[in-house]
Order: structure tokens, then C-alpha cells, then sequence
């Protein structure tokens, strides 16, 4: 094929497409079905609803051929799971005695039975179920889902790809089972898990599908000669089936290096490959490998992850470099806009100029069905949707939105002895515990309570002026002192106010800061039915007055015990909104931590003894690539420190991580420098307590004992038993106790009797300490 019929092959595309429909319908069917007011019937008929909407807003909109399968009730990986039958054998009975309630059995665990592990997708703020296999693992083909999904898109007379998550991918993402001995590497389950693959491809052809979309997103990261060999063997072995669909294999978020010239001469007929950002090394090493003559190229030249416009320009000069390496060119995001909001047009209240920069996902979508007819029949064929984009892209470029000239002279002026403590850890740790008399193993909790119906409706009366503020405060006021008391009555040491007046630990302070907006509709899934609407960053940041020191004061005020300062840390705050891409990260950070430098500073004179600055998004973002970690460390931990160093030695500093893989970041978590560290470990059973102790880690750890992310409420005997694995790593003097997140999400009942059982565990273990009796 040449060229010039390359360019008239293009068509558009897209990897996947939000889940949740524009009003949240799916989180409220799912959430609906879990207390028993919805039918599983119900649940299915809603979840229909909305993939056929999804597909015809996509078709409508011009895109050639629809993705199907990437919907779920959950998580893609807990459905590839079940798609390969690696059933955990604690979930099986339930999954056999149900097949819906199982499923959300091995998402979300029951009272009886834990769930399986959650971490994050990558270097994004999505979470995946993390699958759990062993040597004595047997898959079995389940394409029940995977093709009646197809079967649906094609009763509309759509074009449809089925889209999977590879088998290099899903078991490079898998972990050892409880209790398998240690050494063991799922990816050597391979041979075994190939002929599942090739039984579900050969399903999905019978059911009518031309092509199918295997995704292998951790190509991108390092890989030993053998994973490397691996892939090559599976595309080989795939590629040499008879009984198959036509095969498109994906990677995304960072270049493939290494797995791009074994991608590239397997026998399957496409890759897809991502463009932009670090992702944009692929073109040079596509060139280098020998481009795919006679192969489809699906281009993601659309940023799948932010929210900025295109640069179209830039995104043509891109494809027409790909005609000549690629024997026909589709055009697509980079990678799903599952991580994207559904539509910008929703957004009523953003500043009009602004509103001109930003592409949700249907956006996006249109981009992408432009940038295609660009390709296929030329420029002149949409001059005005260049022109237009020209004129939004210099908008953008000269808007003093987007500058603020004190803003940047402070962050100028920087120097390294902003960003240390005055005194070293061990004089610090001295002078803490003489100021805060705590006990051995002492119980605080990460920063929210169970925000309540009474409290969303409260916020909500708020902003339809059907109440005051000082009703509204009134409200928070009561909520305060409710959650103080039960703490205190509980037994707790260090306690927080509850955050009640907070509707997100990122959202909360970007409306508070200069250089943020926040979205109305702009949700977008975090985990299961957790949606989050990440505050878009797009000019300089700067706090005009503090954002918590009065509800801070007001909750010690009416406390016996400490109470926690609670703020975002500038990693995350940045990692959990959709960020400037017209400036480097360390820069916006650097403003974002001058901010909080100046909260933390007022929230120490107002009396606040111990403060809490949270950074779960330090791992998840994480370059993928080994060789770019050092940089993007320095100036995260630098962040960090510069926000929290300019307290007195006897103040101290807590820090929170959740749900990643710690191993890779421990170096950085040593150069944070904070006092006490809290960490998620009771879905990965301590492990991070062993890590931290392995690399002699000299601080202070509260490993969580307590799954937050699920409805069960563990016993006190469960708790004191990872209290006493984490004594095996951590010594008695600097360990707590507390749960692994926030508590946000979950009902008061299970709080109280989960809070309950970690004060008894912890009492329980700390009279078996020396000097520990109370």
C-alpha cells in the first residue's frame, strides 16, 4: 500500500470511553445494587443503556469502529480475571453461587473473606484488582462477557473491536497468591495461559469480530531479556493461529523501547502505538525498527490523560511522518479516555476563555475524527478547524491567566535551606514525644470520616441558597464535635477533625487556590464507584488566605487530645488534577509547595502540634522508564520538604501513602524527611513494613491494619496480628496504628466498630512491649 492510499485508508478510533454515563448512572445503579434497592436485572438493563450510548455518541461523532469489552461493572483486570478463570480459591464458592455477587466479592471482599489487592494502573490515578496466581493456577475460558458486548454493538450496525488486556500485561500485573512459596513469577505461566487467549479470540471471531485489541501497556516500563522474550513469544504464538480475529496490539503511556522491533515483526497485523508526550520517542523508534510495511498503525497522537486541546498542526506533521513507516494510518488517543471527563460542554461556570483550551472525552473525540479526515483527504479539507484550533492554542499561549510575575519571583528564589528541617530526625523525635506525651503504638486515623447524606445535603442546601452560611456552619460545627467525641471515647491519641466540610482532598484546596477551576460534571473513575473530579491546573498558583487553619482551631478548641492539621501534598495535588502541559512539573509543584509552606506555617502558630501533608500519588507518578525516576524525584521530595521544613523541631510531620507498590520509591521516601509515614499494608499483608525495614528506614510508620476499601470491619484479633507482623519489622517505639486511607467513603457503623477493634488490638499488643502496660 502506499502512502497516498495509506492516507485515504485513515479512519478514526478510540482504545475506550468513560464508563459512568453523563449523571453517574452506573455508580448509582452498582451502589443501588449493593443496599438491595436495585435489581441485578436493573443493574444489567442501566449498564446496557449506557454502553449503547456510548457507542452511538462515538459513531455519531465519526469514529469508524467502537471499542467494546473496556466497560465494566469494576475493574478491567478483575474482569480479564474472570475472563481467564483465575478465580482466588477464598472467592470461588461465591462466584459459583453467584456470578455478580462474586465478582464483587473478590472487588470489595465480604465480612468473611478479603478482597484481592488494589494498586494503581500505572503511573495514573486509576486502580486495578490485582490478579493473584501460583503454580497450581488452572485458567479456563469465560468469553461470556467479551462477546456479548461485541454482539451488542454490532445488532447497531457498528463496526466494533473488542478490546483485552493482553497476557504479557496481565501477568506482569498479576502477584503470587497467599501462601505460594516465594519466587515465584507469574509470567511463567504463559504457555498456560496462550490457549485461553486463543479460545476467546477464536469466540470473538465466531461472534463476528474482523479485529481484536490486545492491550500491553507494561511493554513501556523496563524489561528483562526474558519478559522481552516473552512478548515475542505470545505475539508469535498468537499471531500463528488460524482461528482468529485480525490482531492490533496496544501499548501506551511511554515509549515501547525494547518491545518495539519484537511488536513490529510479529505476525499479527497492527500496533497501536502512543505519540505524545515521552510516548513521542516511538516515532524515531519506529523509523529505526524498520516502520510496518503492510501493517496498521493506530496513531495516538491525542492526549488521552489531560484535557488540553490539540495541537493539530503538530498532530499532522506527526501522521504524515507515519505514512511512510506504516502500510495504512487510523488515528486515536493515546490510550483510553477512561481517565478523561465524558463531555467539557457540560461545564457551564468556566471562565469562556479558558473553556476554549479544554477537550474532554467527546472532545476528544472529535479531534480525532478531524485529525483523520485531515489525513485522509488533506488539509485544505479542514482549514477552518485549524484556523480555529490556531487561534485557541494562542489564546492559551498569551493569556496573563496563565502568568503571575510575584508567583514565579518567589518560586525563583528558592534556596536548599528552604527545603530542610533545622534540626535532624533524632534531636526532632526527642522533642515530639516530650511535647506530645503519646503512648507506644499510638491510634490516629488518616484525616476523613464518612461523609454522610446529612452532610452532602448540607452542601448542597449551601449552593441553592436554600440555607446561610452560618446554618452551613453550624452544621460542620455539630459534625466536628460528633466525630471528636467518638474518637476520644474510643480511645484514640491523635485525632483529626473529620474533614466535613471538604468535598475532596484535591478539589477542597484548588478552589482555594489561585490558578486552579474546578469542573461541575468533570468525574472521572478512580476505583469501582469512586469518582473523582480532578481540578484542572492552568495558570500560576499562589494562596490568598489560609484554606484550614479555622476548622483546625475550632476542633482543638473543643478537644482533649492533639488534633492533626490535614493538607494535600503538591505531588498530589498536581498527580490527581489534569496539570498545565505548557511548563515542566517541577515548576508547578514548586508553586503549589510555596502555598502549602504558607498554610503549614499558619496552622503551627494557631497551636496545631502535629501536621499531616499527604502525598498517595508520590509512586503512582512515577516515570515508567528506570532511567527517568531520578529527576522526577528530586523535585518531589524537594516539593515536599519545602512545604513542610519551616517548622519548629517539636512539630511534627506526618506524611500518607496508599495503594502502589512502596518497594520502588523507598530512597525518596527516606529524602521526604517526615516524621511518621503512614502506608497501606492490610491488603498487602504488611509487606511494606518488611520493605521499609530492609532498607532501614529510621522514621516513625503507621503500616494500615485496616481495608477501608472494603465494607468489612476487621476484628480486633486480625488487627493485632498484622500489628505484631509489623512489630517483626518495625520496632515498638516507632510504630502506629492506624487505618490504610481515609475514611470518606465508608458508613459510620463499620467506622465505629473498625475504629473500636484497632484501639482494643492496639492496647491488646502494646501491653506484650516492654514499658507498653496502660
Amino acid at each position: 500500500m502506499t502512502s497516498k492510499s495509506a492516507a485515504a485508508a485513515a479512519q478514526a478510533t478510540v482504545h475506550g470511553y468513560p464508563r459512568q454515563g453523563q449523571g453517574r448512572e452506573l455508580k448509582k445503579a452498582i451502589e443501588g445494587y449493593w443496599k438491595g434497592r436495585v435489581t441485578a436485572g436493573a443493574l444489567r438493563d442501566t449498564a446496557a443503556a449506557l454502553r449503547r450510548t456510548n457507542w452511538q455518541q462515538l459513531a455519531g461523532a465519526g469514529v469508524h469502529e467502537v471499542p467494546t469489552g473496556d466497560f465494566s461493572f469494576y475493574d478491567h483486570v478483575l474482569d480479564t480475571s474472570v475472563m481467564v478463570g483465575a478465580i482466588p480459591e477464598r472467592h470461588r464458592g461465591a462466584v459459583e453461587a453467584d456470578a455478580l455477587d462474586g465478582y464483587f466479592a473478590m472487588a470489595r471482599g465480604t465480612q468473611e473473606v478479603a478482597p484481592l489487592e488494589m494498586t494503581k494502573w500505572f503511573d495514573t490515578n486509576y486502580h486495578y484488582l490485582v490478579p493473584e496466581l501460583g503454580p497450581d493456577t488452572v485458567f479456563a475460558a469465560d468469553s461470556a462477557k467479551q462477546v456479548a458486548e461485541l454482539k451488542e454493538a454490532l445488532a447497531l450496525g457498528l463496526t466494533a473491536r473488542p478490546v483485552l488486556v493482553g497476557p504479557v500485561t496481565y501477568l506482569l500485573l498479576a502477584k503470587p497468591a497467599p501462601g505460594v512459596a516465594a519466587g515465584f513469577e507469574p509470567l511463567t505461566l504463559l504457555d498456560r495461559l496462550l490457549p485461553v487467549y486463543a479460545e476467546v479470540l477464536a469466540d470473538l471471531r465466531a461472534a463476528g469480530a474482523a479485529w481484536v485489541q490486545l492491550d500491553e501497556p507494561a511493554l513501556v516500563q523496563d524489561r528483562s531479556p526474558a519478559e522481552l522474550s516473552a512478548a515475542a513469544r505470545a505475539y508469535r504464538d498468537l499471531g500463528g493461529l488460524t482461528d482468529r480475529p485480525r490482531l492490533l496490539v496496544a501499548s501506551y503511556f511511554d515509549r515501547l523501547g525494547e518491545a518495539l522491533p519484537a511488536l513490529a515483526k510479529a505476525p499479527v497485523e497492527g500496533l497501536a502505538l502512543d505519540f505524545t508526550g515521552p510516548a513521542a520517542a516511538n516515532l524515531d523508534d519506529l523509523a529505526a525498527a524498520g516502520g510496518l510495511p503492510g501493517k496498521r498503525l493506530v496513531a495516538g497522537v491525542v492526549n488521552g490523560r489531560n484535557v488540553w486541546i490539540n495541537d493539530f498542526e503538530k498532530s499532522l506533521s506527526t501522521l504524515g511522518t507515519l505514512l511512510g513507516l506504516a502500510g495504512r494510518v487510523d488515528v486515536a488517543p493515546s490510550c483510553s479516555l477512561l481517565h478523561v471527563p465524558l463531555d467539557a460542554a457540560a461545564e457551564r461556570d468556566i471562565d469562556p476563555q479558558i473553556a476554549r483550551w479544554l477537550a474532554f472525552a467527546r472532545q476528544k473525540t472529535a479531534e480525532v475524527v478531524t485529525l483523520a479526515r485531515g489525513l485522509a483527504q488533506g488539509p485544505d479539507t479542514i482549514a477552518a478547524a485549524l484556523a480555529a484550533n490556531r487561534a485557541d492554542l494562542a489564546s492559551r499561549t498569551g493569556s496573563a491567566i496563565t502568568r503571575d510575575p510575584a508567583v514565579r519571583a518567589r518560586a525563583a528564589a528558592v534556596t536548599d535551606a528552604d527545603t530542610r528541617r533545622s534540626q535532624p530526625y533524632e534531636q526532632r523525635a526527642a522533642a515530639q514525644r516530650a511535647h506530645l506525651g503519646l503512648p507506644l503504638l499510638p491510634v490516629t486515623t488518616i484525616g476523613s470520616f464518612p461523609q454522610t447524606a446529612e452532610l452532602r445535603t448540607a452542601r448542597a442546601d449551601l449552593r441553592s441558597g436554600r440555607i446561610g452560611t452560618e446554618a452551613y456552619e453550624e452544621r460542620i460545627k455539630a459534625e466536628i464535635r460528633e466525630v471528636l467525641a467518638f474518637q476520644e471515647k474510643a480511645g484514640i491519641d491523635v485525632l483529626v477533625h473529620g474533614e466535613p466540610e471538604r468535598n475532596d482532598m484535591v478539589q477542597y484546596f484548588a478552589e482555594q487556590l489561585t490558578g486552579y477551576l474546578a469542573t461541575q460534571h468533570g468525574w472521572v473513575q478512580s476505583y469501582g464507584t469512586r469518582y473523582v473530579r480532578p481540578p484542572v491546573l492552568a495558570g500560576d498558583i499562589s494562596r490568598p488566605e489560609p484554606m484550614t487553619v479555622r476548622w483546625t482551631r475550632y476542633a482543638q478548641s473543643v478537644a482533649g487530645k492533639p488534633v492533626k492539621g490535614m493538607l494535600t501534598g503538591p505531588v498530589t495535588m498536581l498527580a490527581w488534577s489534569f496539570v498545565r502541559d505548557d511548563q515542566p512539573l517541577a515548576d508547578t509543584a514548586r508553586q503549589v509547595a510555596l502555598a502549602l509552606r504558607d498554610e503549614v506555617a499558619d496552622l503551627e502558630a494557631a497551636g496545631t502540634s502535629v501536621i499531616q501533608v499527604d502525598e498517595p500519588a508520590l509512586r503512582e507518578t512515577l516515570p515508567l522508564r528506570a532511567a527517568d525516576h531520578a529527576a522526577y524525584l528530586a523535585w518531589a521530595t524537594e516539593a515536599f520538604r519545602l512545604s513542610t521544613s519551616g517548622v519548629r523541631p517539636d512539630t511534627q510531620i506526618h506524611t500518607h501513602m496508599c495503594y502502589a507498590e512502596f518497594g520502588d520509591v523507598l530512597r525518596a521516601i527516606d529524602d521526604l524527611d517526615a516524621d511518621v509515614i503512614s502506608l497501606e499494608a492490610a491488603r498487602s499483608h504488611m509487606q511494606v513494613a518488611a520493605e521499609l525495614a530492609t532498607a532501614g528506614y529510621p522514621r516513625e510508620v503507621g503500616p494500615g491494619v485496616y481495608d477501608i476499601h472494603s465494607p468489612r470491619v476487621p476484628g480486633a484479633d486480625e488487627a493485632a496480628a498484622l500489628l505484631r507482623k509489623g512489630l517483626e519489622a518495625i520496632p515498638g517505639e516507632r510504630l502506629w496504628v492506624n487505618p490504610d486511607c481515609g475514611l470518606k467513603t465508608r458508613g459510620w457503623p463499620e467506622v465505629r466498630a473498625s475504629l473500636e477493634n484497632l484501639v482494643t488490638a492496639a492496647r491488646e499488643v502494646r501491653a506484650e512491649l516492654p514499658g507498653g502496660a496502660s
